[in-house]
């Protein structure tokens, strides 16, 4: 018998944030999602150049602020849950705050 543990091979693709296009999957697809329904609801033919415009503005914006953090969708909804709890200052005169509201 073998003394060493043994290993498991973990693939990249199971650690890899869920993208599309660059971005978050969620926020690229709701953007398309309101971009239609923009051009739907202007109902002119130029809405649809204007409808698409919008969606490669959001999808380019999306695509690099998933390259500068593919994970900010979920650091930026733990910090809005956490802002009355978690102030982002250090040192000695920070005011010091009590448990949230819902514990």
């Amino acid at each position: 018998m073998v003394d060493r543990p043994r290993e498991v091979k973990f693939h990249q693709s199971a650690n890899r944030p869920n993208l599309l296009m660059g971005g978050d999957r969620e926020l690229v697809l709701l953007s398309a999602l309101f971009a239609g329904i923009f051009v739907f609801s202007i109902g002119k033919l130029w809405g649809i150049p204007v409808g698409a415009a919008i969606w490669i503005v959001c999808a380019a914006g999306l695509s690099r602020l998933g390259k500068a953090d593919p994970m900010m969708r979920h650091v930026y909804i733990r910090h809005i849950r956490y802002k009355t709890f978690y102030a982002a200052k250090s040192g000695l005169h920070r005011e010091a705050s009590g448990s949230p509201g819902k514990w």
